[in-house]
């Protein structure tokens, strides 16, 4: 659906994007995850034709944007960050004026209806949209991102200045649309990606540093895994043991104490899962464990540590074997 091959923006000598590539396919999420001024916008501008490239090309279902614009423009629905709103009218009649602007051919009452229902914004079409609250203002934005039935939906920090529940609203409005559309989420909210997007596309100083599906993004960490383990046991002893579970690499008691268990941090090297081991280790000795969670594999961290991995910057080491 989207193809985007050896991208390049620069200004003067700085490199907005140096040569980026990747691929979408039909009915993806993907979201584009960076810092700021790490080239997601710019990305997204090539992408919906609002700039040029330096050299590469943008492809939207196998028509370059740059050779045939308007062609390519009319498989897009783009939300940019402030949604393009006309204040003094009414949802209504912006709707009717975006469906004049894009030249849309299909049946315009019962597209506009379906496009108000999915949106759920029935019950504010007839009011102005400066009189809306700022979670309807962002409906009516990519309601009119979906005039025209586009198949690409491109959304540019889609919940910036929303509240809790205006926020899980918009998430789930985007994955129901992802049903139908190929969708590209451009935000610097981790959480964001996470809880929408099945594959994310990180890009740091215009490069991009991984491209991988959210539930495997731990995988391009070159490190072992981190876990916390409470264990009912004789402290020392349970230490010592853990410590020589093959794969383990470090053992370190937190000095957190409920009752007679105690917690540690035990990470593993790379590329060996060890919480088996620890189990097969704990019941054989009848151990209780009351508590085991991996750390340092949400989303937040891991983007953490590929950005600074990508920037040069050696990791904190955080875990080491404790002193007795």
């Amino acid at each position: 659906m989207v193809k985007v091959e050896h991208l390049v923006k620069r200004y003067g000598q700085n490199y907005a994007l140096n040569d980026i590539s990747f691929e979408i396919g039909e009915g993806e999420i993907v979201g584009l995850l960076g810092p700021n001024g790490a080239g997601k916008s710019t990305t997204m501008n090539i992408l919906t034709g609002y700039l040029s490239s330096t050299s590469g090309t943008a492809t939207i279902d196998g028509i370059n944007m740059l050779e045939h614009p308007i062609e390519a423009k009319s498989m897009i629905g783009f939300l940019p960050e402030q949604p393009p709103l006309y204040q003094d009218m009414t949802v209504e009649e912006y709707l009717n004026f975006v469906y004049e602007l894009k030249g849309c051919k299909l049946e315009k009452e019962a597209h506009l209806e379906e496009i108000i229902n999915v949106v759920k914004i029935s019950d504010v079409k007839k009011r102005l949209i400066k009189n809306l609250s700022k979670g309807y203002k962002q409906r009516v934005g990519i309601a009119q991102a979906l005039v025209g039935d586009p198949k690409l939906i491109v959304f540019d920090e889609p919940t910036v200045g929303l509240d809790p529940k205006q926020i899980l609203e918009i998430r789930n409005l985007i994955r129901t649309l992802s049903k139908n559309h190929t969708v590209i989420l451009s935000t610097h909210i981790l959480a964001e990606v996470q809880a929408v997007c099945e594959r994310v596309i990180i890009i740091n100083q215009g490069k991009i540093i991984a491209d991988e599906k959210t539930s495997e993004l731990t995988k391009v960490i070159e490190d072992g895994y981190q876990y916390e383990i409470k264990i009912a046991g004789p402290q020392r002893e349970v230490e010592s043991a853990l410590e020589k579970i093959r794969g383990v690499k470090s053992v370190t008691a937190t000095g957190e104490r409920d009752l007679d268990s105690y917690a540690y941090i035990v990470e593993s090297e790379k590329g060996i899962d060890v919480r088996k081991p620890m189990f097969n280790l704990c019941a054989a000795r009848s151990w209780a464990i009351l508590g085991l969670m991996p750390i340092g594999t949400d989303l937040e961290t891991i983007f953490i540590r590929l950005v600074d991995r990508a920037s040069g910057i050696e990791p904190e080491r955080k875990s080491r074997r404790s002193a007795h």
